[in-house]
C-alpha cells in the first residue's frame, strides 16, 4: 500500500510538476487513475457526506436538561402508577424501603446473621470507645462528645444507609479540620461553651450540604478533591495529628494552637527544656508499643483479627487501673478526670445562627462536608466492591447528611465512615448495618454505666490510641503508584501534603484543588495533536508516534486533536501547531527532493471533539485561509453533531467546499480518487 501511495503521488507530480492549483492537480490525478471504475463507491461517499451535512439541529443544553428531568420524572411516575395498583400495605412498604433501606434487608434477616453482626458490633465498640474519646480531645471538645457522636449518627445511618460494612463515628481528619479552623474564630481554652456551639453549628451546616448534594445529585462536587489530592492530604494530616499528640504523650501543659510542623516542633523543643513528664512519656510509649505489636500480630494471623481491635480498650482499662493503684496522677500523670455520662443531651438551642461568624462557619461546614463525604464514599465503595454489591452514592450522601443534621441536635459533631473501624467491622464478619446498631447501643451503655471508671484514664493513653491509628492514613505505596502513572497527579499529592504540613489544613486543601484545576486547564490549553498514518493491511489510521509502522500518505497530512473541546483556551494554539507542522513537513520534503510542493491536503479528524465555540470556529477559518495561501486544502472528518451544526451555521462548510466526510479513508478517496 505504501508503494501504491508513492506511485500515485509520483504520477500526480509527473503530470503537473509546476502547478500550484491543488484542485486541478486532483482532477488530473483522478483522470489518470481511472476513477470511473470507482464511481459507485464515490456515490456512496457522497450520500454519506450529505447525511452528515444535512443532519437536523441538535438539542440545546436547555432541551437536554429538560429531557433529563422529564425522563427522571416519567420513570418515577411510572413507578408511582404501578405502585397505585398494589395493596396499601405494599405501597407503604415500598415507600419505607425507598427512604429507609433497613426495611429491605431486615425482611430476610436471620439469627445466624445477627450472631455475626453482634460479634462485629461488640468488637467495633471496643475500638470505638477509646478512639472516640481521643478524637473528641483532638477536636478540642470534652471526651463525652466523641461518645455522643458514636451513638446517634450510627443509628440513623443504619436506618438510611446502603453500605453493610461501613462503621460510622468521629474520625481523626475531620476532628483536626474542625479544631484547626474553628479555633481561629473562638479559643476553646478561654471560651469552651462558645467553641462547642460553633462546632455544633458547623456540624449542622455540613449535614445540610451533604444532604443537598444527594437530593440534587451534586455528587460531582466531591470529585473536586481528586484521589491523589486526598492521599496527600491524608498523609499530611496524619503527621500533623501525630505532632499534636506529643502534647499528651509528653505531658506538656502549654502548647501551640498552630498546626504547621514548624510551630509544633518549636513548641515541643521549648517544652522539653522546661517542663514535661517522663512518667507520662514512658506510660504512653509502652501502651503505644503494645497496640502496634498487637496490630502486627493481627495482620500476620487473620484468626486473631480481634486482638488489634480490643488492644486500645485493654490499654485504657490497664492504664486506668495502674494510675488508680499507683496514684500516678499525683506524680504528674494527667488524666481525663470527669466525663459526663448519660444519654445525648438535646442541643438545638446551642446552634448559633446570629453569630457574626456565620459566613465562616458555613464555609468551614462546606469544606468538612466534602472531606467527610469523600472519605465515607471511598470507604463504602471499597468494601461494597469486595462484597459484590452496588453502593447508591446519592442515598449515601442523604443518609450521611441527615445523620449529621440530627446529630447536631443531639450534641454530636461531624461523623463519617472510618476506614480503620470499617476494616475491623469487615474482618469481624459483619453481615449488615446491624453491627452499627450494636456498637451504638454498647457505647450508650458505656455512657450510662462506665464513664465514672474513666476518671483515672491517662491523657497519654488517648494520645497513644490516636497515634496508633495514623499509619493507616499514610499510604506510601499509593503515592509511589501515583508517581509512576501520572506526574501531575503526584504534584497535586505533594502540594496537598506539604500545604498541610507547613501551612494549614485549609492551605493544603486549597493547593490540592488549585493544582488539580491547573492540570485540567493546562491539558485544555495545550492539547496534544496526533499525526495519523494508515496501519498496514487495514483501513485504520493511527498515531504515527505510537505506531511507527503506520504509513503516511504522500501529499496529505492527517491530524487529530486530543481534546474534547475546541475553544478560546486552545484554538489559537492548535492552529499554530498545525501550521508549524506543515512548514516542518514541507521543509523535510524539500530537503529530500527538488519538488516545489508536496503537501496538497490537510485532513483534520474531529472524532474527539464534542463541541466547538466561536473562538474555535474563528481559529478554523484562520487555519483555512493560511492553508489556501500556501496552496493547501482543508478537509474535515467525522465531526460530532453539535460541531457540524455550528460549522454549518457559521458557513464554514461552504468555505472549505463541502469537504466533510465520515471517515479518513473516504476523505482520501474523495480527494485523490484512489483507494487508500
Amino acid at each position: 500500500m505504501k508503494e501504491r501511495d508513492s506511485e500515485s503521488f509520483e504520477s500526480l507530480s509527473q503530470v503537473l510538476p509546476n502547478t500550484s492549483n491543488p484542485g486541478h492537480m486532483i482532477q488530473m490525478a483522478m483522470a489518470n487513475s481511472g476513477s470511473s471504475a470507482a464511481a459507485p463507491s464515490g456515490q456512496d461517499q457522497l450520500d454519506r457526506s450529505k447525511l452528515l451535512l444535512e443532519c437536523h439541529e441538535p438539542p440545546s443544553p436547555w432541551h437536554e436538561l429538560k429531557s433529563q428531568v422529564k425522563e427522571s420524572f416519567l420513570t418515577k411516575a411510572k413507578k408511582f402508577k404501578s405502585l397505585q395498583k398494589q395493596p396499601l400495605p405494599k405501597r407503604i412498604l415500598f415507600i419505607l424501603q425507598a427512604v429507609f433501606p433497613i426495611f429491605g434487608w431486615c425482611r430476610n434477616y436471620k439469627l445466624t446473621m445477627f450472631k455475626n453482626d453482634l460479634m462485629a458490633g461488640l468488637t467495633l465498640a471496643s475500638l470505638c470507645i477509646p478512639q472516640s474519646i481521643g478524637y473528641a480531645t483532638l477536636a478540642k471538645l470534652d471526651p463525652q462528645y466523641g461518645l455522643y457522636t458514636s451513638v446517634v449518627p450510627p443509628l440513623i445511618y443504619a436506618l438510611m444507609g446502603t453500605s453493610r460494612e461501613i462503621a460510622i463515628g468521629p474520625v481523626a481528619v475531620v476532628s483536626l479540620l474542625l479544631s484547626s479552623m474553628l479555633q481561629e474564630l473562638i479559643d476553646p481554652e478561654t471560651d469552651p461553651l462558645g467553641y462547642k456551639k460553633l462546632v455544633l453549628t458547623t456540624t449542622f451546616f455540613a449535614g445540610i450540604f451533604q444532604a443537598s448534594f444527594g437530593i440534587f445529585r451534586l455528587g460531582f462536587l466531591v470529585d473536586f478533591l481528586s484521589h491523589a489530592a486526598i492521599v496527600g492530604f491524608m498523609g499530611g494530616a496524619a503527621i500533623v495529628i501525630g505532632l499534636q499528640q506529643l502534647k499528651g504523650l509528653l505531658g506538656i501543659t502549654n502548647f501551640t494552637t498552630n498546626t504547621d510542623i514548624v510551630s509544633v516542633l518549636r513548641a515541643v523543643w521549648r517544652s522539653c527544656h522546661q517542663q514535661w513528664s517522663p512518667h507520662t512519656f514512658i506510660l504512653g510509649c509502652s501502651f503505644l508499643s503494645f497496640i502496634l505489636i498487637s496490630r502486627f500480630i493481627g495482620k500476620k494471623n487473620k484468626k486473631l483479627f480481634w486482638l488489634p481491635a480490643i488492644a486500645p480498650l485493654i490499654s485504657v482499662v490497664v492504664s486506668t487501673l495502674m494510675v488508680f493503684l499507683t496514684k500516678a496522677d499525683e506524680h504528674g500523670v494527667k488524666t481525663v478526670r470527669h466525663i459526663k455520662g448519660g444519654l445525648n443531651p438535646i442541643s438545638i438551642n446551642d446552634l448559633e445562627f446570629n453569630t457574626p461568624h456565620l459566613g465562616h462557619i458555613a464555609k468551614i461546614g462546606l469544606i468538612v462536608a466534602v472531606v467527610a463525604l469523600t472519605e465515607a464514599i471511598a470507604v463504602g465503595r471499597s468494601f461494597a466492591g469486595i462484597k459484590g454489591y452496588r453502593l447508591d452514592g446519592n442515598k449515601e450522601m442523604v443518609a450521611i447528611g441527615l445523620m449529621n443534621v440530627l446529630g447536631s441536635f443531639t450534641s454530636c459533631y461531624v461523623a463519617t465512615g472510618s476506614f480503620s473501624r470499617t476494616a475491623v467491622n469487615f474482618a469481624a464478619g459483619c453481615e449488615t448495618a446491624m453491627s452499627n446498631i450494636v456498637m451504638a447501643v454498647t457505647v450508650f451503655v458505656a455512657l450510662e454505666c462506665l464513664t465514672r471508671l474513666l476518671y483515672y484514664t491517662p491523657i497519654a493513653i488517648l494520645a497513644s490510641i490516636i497515634l496508633s491509628a495514623l499509619p493507616g492514613l499514610i499510604d506510601i505505596n499509593e503515592a509511589i503508584h501515583i508517581w509512576k502513572i501520572d506526574k501531575l497527579d503526584f504534584l497535586a499529592l505533594i502540594g496537598a501534603f506539604f500545604g498541610v504540613l507547613f501551612g494549614s489544613v485549609e492551605i493544603g486543601l486549597l493547593v490540592a484543588v488549585v493544582i488539580s484545576f491547573a492540570k485540567i486547564i493546562l491539558i485544555s490549553i495545550r492539547p496534544g495533536i496526533e499525526t495519523l498514518g494508515r496501519m498496514p493491511g487495514t483501513d485504520i489510521f493511527a498515531d504515527t508516534d505510537q505506531y511507527p509502522m503506520s504509513v503516511k500518505t504522500q501529499g496529505v497530512l492527517i491530524f487529530r486533536v486530543k481534546s474534547a473541546l475546541l475553544c478560546f483556551a486552545n484554538a489559537s494554539s492548535i492552529g499554530e501547531r498545525i501550521m508549524g507542522w506543515i512548514n516542518e513537513e514541507e521543509d523535510d520534503e524539500n530537503t529530500k527532493s527538488n519538488a516545489t510542493r508536496k503537501i496538497l491536503f490537510v485532513v483534520l479528524d474531529m472524532s474527539n471533539l464534542i463541541n466547538v465555540d466561536t473562538s474555535g470556529i474563528t481559529a478554523l477559518v484562520e487555519l483555512h485561509n493560511n492553508l489556501i495561501q500556501n496552496g493547501v486544502e482543508l478537509v474535515i472528518v467525522n465531526p460530532k453533531w453539535h460541531v457540524i451544526h455550528k460549522l454549518n451555521q457559521a458557513k464554514f462548510v461552504s468555505k472549505i467546499g463541502g469537504r466533510v466526510y465520515l471517515t479518513i479513508g473516504e476523505a482520501l478517496d474523495a480527494c485523490f480518487g484512489l483507494k487508500v
